[in-house]
């Protein structure tokens, strides 16, 4: 028994440490995120083409940010000032809404699963912080956008989603096209960027009304 919980441990031991070395090794080469890996095992499509992040649409840069995490570069990983918005709409019974960041998503997407759960919020939130003290704001939105699900047939990353939706590179991406695929991010499997329905297009029009609004402040960490 002495010899089974030694194993136990070292197993738990190196678990905990993958991500934290792993963190610091993608901030040097390509990173598959957990669904990539989780299709690949079971001999599922996924097509993934790593770009660079000044071969990506600054307006695809601007569209994702201003739908996901207009405080990016103003947190540490964790956005405080949204959690506690969180907490308080909580408190008077208001509905639910989340403060998850790009680099909370990117936790998850790097280390985790899918899906609701307390234990995954609570692993996510400390190797959110721990990839904001690591990693380049530049860094991570870079990686966000090269492994973010972008359709529903394993197409990962902002290149696979343009080409798949508009047939052009992440690069060429018009700002109206960059705008129906930030609103696309949430629901890749109900929401079709290359055939808009009513709704979608709602989404994206409002999205690009606040764009000139939030402006530099979006990209200053950049």
């Amino acid at each position: 028994m002495g010899r089974f919980w030694r194993w136990v441990w070292k197993v738990a031991l190196a678990l905990g440490l993958a991500p934290l070395v792993l963190t610091l090794l993608y901030n040097m080469v390509p990173a598959p995120s957990t669904l990539m890996l989780a299709r690949w095992v079971t001999g599922q499509t996924v097509t993934r083409d790593f770009v660079p992040f000044d071969a990506i649409s600054p307006a695809l840069v601007r569209s994702v940010l201003a739908s996901e995490d207009a405080r990016f570069c103003q947190h540490i990983g964790v956005d405080m000032v949204e959690l506690q918005n969180v907490m308080d709409s909580a408190e008077e019974g208001e509905p639910s809404r989340g403060a998850s960041t790009i680099t909370m998503q990117l936790a998850k997407n790097l280390f985790l699963w899918n899906g609701r759960s307390y234990i995954r919020k609570g692993l996510e939130m400390p190797l959110a912080l721990y990839i904001n003290l690591v990693m380049s704001k530049r860094r991570q939105l870079e990686l966000y956008l090269n492994i973010a699900e972008w359709g529903p047939d394993g197409e990962f990353g902002a290149e696979a989603g343009a080409r798949r939706a508009f047939g052009v590179g992440a690069g060429d991406l018009s700002a109206r096209q960059a705008a129906l695929l930030a609103v696309t991010l949430p629901n890749p499997y109900r929401r079709n960027p290359a055939k808009p329905g009513r709704g979608l297009n709602r989404l994206a029009s409002n999205l690009q009304a606040r764009l000139p609004r939030e402006g530099p402040e979006l990209t200053a960490c950049l």
